[in-house]
This record gives structure tokens, sequence and C-alpha cells, in this order.
């Protein structure tokens, strides 16, 4: 199937357009060519594991740049999101209770609440 096949005739506007198994192929390839690049900074720098930066390295290499700032933007966003999920954990940690006795006090504002929001309803 060629890239106009099943999109509107000449001059309309799904010329512009390519199918979703070509852009697929496109991404793929994109993907592809990014993680091999980190691979070979990774192996560079003596790492078994491909970090962020190895990422951000690549694009720049390649030639992807402009693409850095939105990467890095997003990293931070992962980062800062980590470190909520730890307060999240250390503040379960905290509590001194078990899962067991947690879920018994939950179960029990539940049934308080409901209670209140029955009494109000009548």
């Amino acid at each position: 199937m060629s890239d106009h096949e099943g999109h509107g005739g000449p001059g309309g506007d799904d010329d512009l357009s390519l199918p979703k198994a070509t852009v697929a192929k496109m991404i793929t390839e994109f993907i592809h060519l990014i993680s091999s690049e980190a691979n070979e900074i990774c192996e560079q720098e003596s790492k078994k594991t491909i970090a962020p930066e190895h990422i951000i390295s690549a694009l720049k290499r390649l030639g992807f740049e402009s693409f850095t700032t939105e990467v890095e933007d997003v990293l931070k966003d992962h980062k800062q999101q980590l470190k909520e999920r730890e307060k999240k954990v250390s503040k379960l940690e905290q509590s001194g209770m078990t899962e067991e006795e947690l879920l018994k006090a939950q179960e029990e504002l539940f049934a308080q609440s409901r209670a209140k929001f029955q009494s109000a309803q009548q």
C-alpha cells in the first residue's frame, strides 16, 4: 500500500498525512537511532546502564539538540514525582501502624463518612 492509498484525492487535505504504519515505523527507527547512540555513549563511559544523560548526549550528537530542553523538562518532572512518591512511602512507614491496621482505620473512616452522608440525606 502506498502512502497515498486510502486517503483523499489529489489536492485534498489528506495528501500531506502518512498512514499510521509509516509513522509508527519512522518513530521506531528514531527510537532505535537514539538508543543505539546512547548505548555507544554509555559504553564509552564504561557504564552498564543507559542513563537519561546518555539520551540527552545522543540527541545532541545526532543533531536533535532542539529536543533536549523538552527532554530535560520531562526528566525534571519525573525526578520530582519520584521524590513525592518517596515522601508518601515514608509517611506510611512513620505512621507506626501495620498495613492491616491502616486498612481497618480507613474502613472505619469510610463507615463514619457513609453514616454522616446517610443521616444528612434523611
